[in-house]
């Protein structure tokens, strides 16, 4: 019997965080998670000082970069701590941070590489605030990609989601934007890839105080998801083949060139 325990480690993406970040990391169950590291891009507020006085790892970029590049971040320096799984949290406390170990068990029992968080499956999602424009566009946008896709999941624009480490060293997560469709990218990535999606179901609030995009914003996202299921699909055709959607070598990670280009160091 292995006495191995694997490497869980919480990834926090935050900008302006700093009145939710401490109530965020509160609720991460720690006796399961081996490290928490918090990016920040870039704040105009204390959130970097605030991470480093909780006592997490705090990489900060010197400029802001995106979400998506904020997220390439993560999890370069999760895998090179040894991450076995790899947790996103939004440090916005919109998510529920106390569901993490619902979240990984299909991981760790090596039922499934890539796990999301769904806001939708209980039925609860607009009792929990979820504007009504977005709980529609969310349906309308979920429903187009399970269909390129063949997948039959509830909320694939989820900001709670876990990878295994063999998830995070076969897709080429680099190669996507640095814009907030790196979360759709990942997605189909994976079904690209092969590898096993799930979901389970994590109460998501709405207040205040949680980060949110505007109805400009949230527009332009839904045209880069739908963006990238045609270049999907043209690559399935072969018409616009591209190595976005094909498995990496599983240290191709450690090349990339991200600390240099994103100017992360630890506060």
């Amino acid at each position: 019997m292995s006495l191995y325990k694997p490497v869980v480690i919480v990834v926090m993406p935050a900008y302006n965080a700093s009145r939710t970040l401490e109530r965020t990391y509160r609720d991460i169950p720690m006796d399961l998670v081996h490290h928490v590291i918090v990016v920040d891009d870039a704040s105009h507020d204390d959130t970097p000082e605030l991470a480093a006085r909780l006592g997490l790892r705090t990489l900060v970029h010197h400029q802001n970069m995106g979400y998506g590049a904020n997220q390439k971040t993560c999890y370069t320096d999760a895998l090179a701590l040894g991450a076995d799984v790899v947790i996103m949290v939004h440090a916005d406390h919109q998510y529920d941070p106390t569901r993490i170990p619902q979240l990984i068990a299909p991981i760790l029992e090596g039922k499934a590489d890539m796990m999301l968080g769904t806001r939708i499956a209980d039925g609860k999602a607009l009792e929990g605030g979820m504007p009504l424009w977005k709980f529609i566009a969310n349906r309308c946008l979920t429903t187009a990609e399970n269909l390129v896709l063949g997948t039959h999941l509830t909320d694939l624009h989820t900001g709670m989601r876990a990878y295994s480490r063999e998830f995070l060293e076969g897709v080429p997560w680099w190669q996507n934007s640095d814009d907030f469709h790196f979360d759709t990218e990942m997605i189909v990535q994976g079904v690209a890839c092969g590898f096993r999606l799930g979901e389970t179901s994590i109460p998501a609030r709405y207040f205040d105080e949680a980060s949110s995009v505007n109805f400009r914003v949230s527009t332009r996202y839904g045209l880069q998801t739908l963006n990238v299921l045609r270049r999907l699909l043209m690559h399935r055709l072969g018409i616009a083949r591209s190595e976005q959607f094909r498995r990496a070598d599983a240290t191709r990670w450690q090349t990339t060139d991200l600390k240099e280009r994103y100017h992360v160091y630890s506060a």
